[in-house]
């Protein structure tokens, strides 16, 4: 009989203390990567200016908002790494409608060129999810009750020269995202799908592809754009925000045709002429500076301007 009534005090106590407001629930995050190979390079010059074309999702799950979120995350991390200028999400999906690509990500020599002459830019980079999954496990006592929710993805990106349309660089990242949960006695979390799983599982794939995108963008050298010319001056689509500096000289070029590989038919440049230099003469705000010719021809719309050796 003394033993029964021990039995019950403890189940009293167990049950007593399940219902305290010290309930026991535990929630843990964690978020991995795998490591991909490094390309290095040293980083010299003004920002470059880069834009990012909306991720594709060739996966089942989250429709559209997972490419969306995907570029979104990668936008953040460029300019996060204060190295570029990234142009804004409408002016590319803009072009790219004009270009009846829509957003599918699909960026031609053709169509690279032709938006890295309007916007200035000197690379584009273009990606999909390629992978996507959530998995959901636990367990279910009398006393104790856990869920662990496990997402995993994998992005791929390529990096696309704005001059020439060649692809600079293929890449692909995975990321894991682990989220927890747990209850005593029916008390706490049941543990719901933790739609931060996604953006958590995203931003580890995103994250890892970082420093190869930036070493490859950075390999080229920088340049920009004859913005307009008028009225006798010459405006250049950098300012301040760039990092170009007030007497920096700059050698013109304008571009003509693309030069093929004869087997392949991938871009492996354009012919050029050089068409003399220019000093960054001032600045006309964060976007435009003027520059004055220092020997050669006036330049066009669109001619591309590099750093001088």
């Amino acid at each position: 009989m003394i033993k029964t009534i021990v039995g019950l005090g403890l189940a009293s106590s167990l049950a007593f203390s399940g219902c305290a407001a010290r309930t026991s629930v535990k929630m843990k995050q964690d978020v991995s990567a795998n490591e991909t190979k490094k390309v290095d390079s040293k980083y010299t010059g003004p920002k470059r200016r880069v834009g990012v074309v909306a991720f594709d999702n060739k996966t089942a799950y989250g429709q559209q908002r997972l490419g969306q979120a995907a570029s979104d995350i990668l936008i953040t991390e460029l300019v996060k790494t204060g190295k570029f200028i990234v142009v804004e999400r409408d002016k590319l999906d803009k072009m790219l409608d004009e270009q009846k690509l829509g957003l599918s990500g699909v960026i031609d020599s053709k169509t690279a060129a032709q938006m890295g002459k309007v916007l200035g830019l000197s690379a584009i980079v273009t990606g999909a999810i390629s992978n996507f999954g959530v998995r959901t496990t636990g367990s279910e006592y009398i006393v104790v009750q856990s869920k662990r929710q496990e997402a995993t993805c994998t992005v791929d990106i390529r990096v696309v020269d704005a001059e020439t349309g060649q692809i600079l660089l293929a890449d692909s990242g995975k990321g894991v995202s682990k989220v927890s949960s747990g209850g005593f006695l029916g008390l706490g979390t049941k543990g719901g799908y933790a739609e931060s799983i996604e953006g958590d599982a995203l931003r580890a794939a995103v994250s890892q592809l970082i420093e190869n995108i930036t070493s490859q963008i950075n390999k080229k050298p920088w340049s920009c754009r004859i913005a307009q010319v008028a009225s006798g001056k010459i405006y250049l689509s950098a300012g301040t925000e760039s990092g170009l500096e007030v007497g920096q000289k700059l050698k013109v070029y304008s571009q003509r045709a693309e030069i093929r590989d004869p087997d392949s038919g991938i871009v492996l440049g354009r012919e050029e002429e050089e068409l003399g230099t220019l000093e960054v003469a001032s600045h006309a705000g964060e976007k435009l500076s003027l520059g004055k010719i220092l020997k050669g021809r006036s330049p066009s719309k669109g001619d591309i301007c590099r750093l001088e050796d």
